[in-house]
């Protein structure tokens, strides 16, 4: 074998390893279960509590980051460059919310414009124009989960669980990239 031949394969072996380092390094969403918990309807209606600080977010980010995008600025934003928090596309707010659960996913109407739809047990790619993301929907105990990652590594996690026997749906919200949380928020519905 040529002495130029060893290097280019040297070369070749060398960033096949890089390669090879650099996608073991992004992380990847886990499946979540698809069998509902026994007991577990989220269907109903809900109206969100009066909440003082509803426009402001954890102390964990940046100045200037304190507010989440409203569905207006979020559509404003997509044609431009966004990766470090694409992911928050994805994120939906309403003051009132129609739940509808069926036996293989959830639908959450957001004050009775956007709908979301959510697959038990699903771990696929979304979009929102061009923005993808992977996203694992699913159960984790009683609590309804869906993590979404962007291409950027940002993570929006997102859970919804019973309080108060029933009539009380909690959701929280949480944005983190690598071990930084980025955002955090509570929000608490009361069945209407």
């Amino acid at each position: 074998m040529s002495r130029n031949c060893l290097r280019a394969s040297t070369r070749i072996l060398l960033l096949s390893c890089l390669l090879v380092a650099a996608c073991g390094s992004v992380p990847t969403l886990i499946t979540k279960s698809a069998a509902v918990p026994d007991g577990v309807n989220f269907t109903g209606m809900w109206q969100t509590r009066p909440d003082p600080a509803a426009d402001r977010l954890s102390d964990n980010q940046a100045p200037g980051d304190g507010l989440i995008l409203s569905r207006r600025s979020r559509d404003a934003r997509r044609g431009r460059n966004n990766s470090d928090r694409s992911v928050q596309v994805f994120l939906e707010f309403g003051q009132s919310l129609k739940i509808t659960q069926t036996r293989y996913g959830l639908f959450i109407s957001y004050d009775r414009s956007v709908v979301e739809e959510f697959t038990f047990g699903e771990n696929r790619v979304v979009s929102i124009g061009p923005i993808e993301a992977q996203r694992a929907s699913g159960w984790e105990g009683n609590a309804f989960v869906v993590e979404t990652l962007d291409e950027g590594g940002s993570l929006l996690s997102e859970s919804w669980r019973f309080d108060a026997g029933g009539d009380v749906l909690v959701r929280n919200i949480r944005i983190s990239k690598g071990d930084k949380e980025l955002v955090s928020r509570q929000q608490i519905f009361d069945r209407q």
